[in-house]
């Protein structure tokens, strides 16, 4: 049965760092180049009918290395817009808001939660009307991908942030007996060594709905 492949870009230096890139448009370090190499491998052998690919070069870069042929370069899989927040670490946004949570609160001058969800969804609806002709590629970036993960399956954009995605890494989403499932998540490239991987947010306790 196709499937919906999801592949993060190698890393950057601003990904090493753990520094929030969106519309900054880096390339990829030797490490990365390195890492989507090593996707190439892990993609051996499977045909796409499509390959959607994030306008960055960061992600062109990786779809290049990683063997794939670019049908569609499609703004809405861009990063999630950090706005002000665009080159800071966590560490240092809070410094000045203590409890700030991408994952629930945004960026100031970028986006919400729920805005990033409403273009994943449309990349979303894209991707499953190709599957009839084949396995659909989403090349792409770390959150906007997490949010994609947790779309497919029916969750909230927030719950991405329960989708640990780190660079270079293909992940998989699918049918179980007509339902949408993730088949695979976050698996490095063949021989890829460890990619620099996102420190975990620390989550607000729960509350009553």
């Amino acid at each position: 049965m196709p499937e919906i492949v999801l592949v993060r870009h190698g890393q950057t230096a601003w990904s090493a760092s753990h520094r929030h890139t969106s519309f900054t448009d880096l390339e990829l370090t030797p490490d990365g180049e390195r890492q989507a190499r090593e996707v190439a491998r892990e993609l051996d052998g499977r045909n796409f009918a499509a390959v959607l690919c994030s306008p960055r070069r960061r992600a062109l870069r990786t779809a290049e290395l990683a063997g794939l042929t670019v049908t569609e370069v499609d703004e809405d899989l861009g990063e999630w817009n950090y706005g002000e927040y665009e080159g800071l670490t966590s560490e240092q946004i809070r410094r000045e808001r203590l409890d700030w949570v991408l994952w629930t609160d945004g960026c100031p001058g970028g986006e919400s939660p729920e805005q990033v969800g409403a273009r994943l969804d449309r990349v979303l609806a894209r991707a499953t009307a190709l599957l009839d002709t084949g396995d659909v590629a989403l090349v792409a970036h770390g959150h906007s991908l997490r949010v994609a993960g947790a779309r497919w399956i029916g969750l909230s954009p927030a719950d991405g942030g329960r989708l640990r995605l780190d660079t270079a890494t293909v992940s998989a989403l699918g049918y179980e007996h007509g339902r949408p499932v993730i088949l695979r998540w976050n698996s490095p490239g063949r021989a890829a060594g460890p990619a620099a991987g996102e420190p975990p947010f620390p989550q607000r306790p729960s509350t009553p709905s």
